[in-house]
């Protein structure tokens, strides 16, 4: 299974100039921890998180409306491409202590965003798995090995 696999069909996202209330609104309506920060061409200049808005913007008393999405954001962003396979994902959020992780091509445009729930649903579906034909391996085994 690819990351891309993983994340929600479509990955939400604002461009840099949209307000922290665009921002919000948009984890909102599609029921999401993030967002991407994307520039005019689609490629990935940050994500706004909960935590952003927990640590950065909650008792800052700046206007949610007025205030730019761009100075709120995590920037630097670490990035999965393609190529990540969703342990190495997984290790990388699980040590960074992140609950989302953008997923882009070379060029940097925003593919998917994955949430350690996705990943986790994942492994529980893969462990299960395992589980079964661990448990179906054992059913069938007769007497005598």
């Amino acid at each position: 299974m690819t990351l891309l696999e993983l994340c929600d069909p479509e990955p939400a996202a604002v461009r840099l100039e949209a307000s922290v209330a665009d921002a919000i609104g948009m984890m909102l309506n599609r029921h999401v921890g993030a967002v991407g920060v994307i520039d005019l061409d689609g490629r990935v200049a940050g994500i706004f998180t909960e935590r952003d808005v927990l640590m950065k913007m909650s008792l800052s008393g700046r206007d949610p409306a007025h205030t730019p999405v761009r100075e709120l954001m995590t920037t630097p962003v670490v990035l999965a491409t393609l190529s990540t396979r969703p342990g190495e994902a997984m290790a990388t959020m699980v040590e960074r202590h992140y609950r989302h992780l953008p997923v882009a091509d070379d060029n940097g445009k925003l593919l998917g965003i994955l949430s350690i729930r996705n990943l986790l649903e994942w492994r529980i579906d893969d462990l299960s798995q395992e589980l079964d034909s661990l448990e179906q391996y054992v059913a069938n085994d007769g007497p005598g090995g």
